[in-house]
């Protein structure tokens, strides 16, 4: 058991029967009352975002998580595979344990959170940006850069995201994991 003076970011909690980290937090000291702690707390097993407020000095359950790294291999029926890249170990996980699946490559480097006490895998941590091919977008017309309009492309995953006009076929853009929103064209 910790007390609140333990809340950092990226510290995982258990808090109403599940495991939270906190995305943020204030220590708050009023001029008239008590300390509290603001913090604002994303479940790892379904991503649910939620704000409490911890009084000063209250117990919490600091649960230990070990962060590796795995590489993306293929996607079957039993769900999305990955390989431990230290071990070599493969591990499977289901679709609904990772947030935008669809936009990762094969290959791709990605952080898998587990639980230290029991080995359990909690949550996948995609990389902030990755880079795709456009397999499939309407053609882009000469000079239509001028205005923030946006059109929908399927990328080489299958994922369907929204980019500027001039955006075509073949082309290699930069998505962000988190918002699914079209960065930049690379090359």
């Amino acid at each position: 058991m910790a007390t609140t003076t333990e809340i950092r970011k990226g510290v995982c909690i258990t808090f109403n029967h599940d495991i939270y980290m906190v995305v943020d937090f204030l220590h708050v000291k009023p001029g008239k009352g008590p300390a509290f702690v603001r913090t604002k707390l994303k479940s790892v097993t379904n991503g649910r975002v939620v704000d409490n407020t911890f009084p000063s000095g209250h117990q919490i359950d600091v649960v230990r998580v070990e962060r590796r790294n795995f590489q993306f291999l293929y996607k079957d029926e039993s769900g999305y595979n990955f390989m431990d890249n230290e071990t070599y170990e493969q591990i499977s996980l289901p679709e609904s344990a990772i947030e935008n699946a669809d936009l990762m490559p094969t290959d791709c480097q990605i952080d898998i959170l587990f639980n230290a006490k029991n080995n359990e895998p909690l949550t996948v941590n995609l990389p902030a940006s990755v880079t795709l091919e456009v397999t499939y977008t309407e053609p882009g017309i000469k000079g239509d850069t001028a205005t923030n309009t946006l059109k929908p492309a399927t990328v080489e995953t299958g994922a369907e995201v929204r980019v500027p006009l001039f955006i075509n076929k073949g082309d290699k853009i930069k998505v962000n994991t988190e918002t699914r929103a079209y960065l930049e064209r690379t090359k």
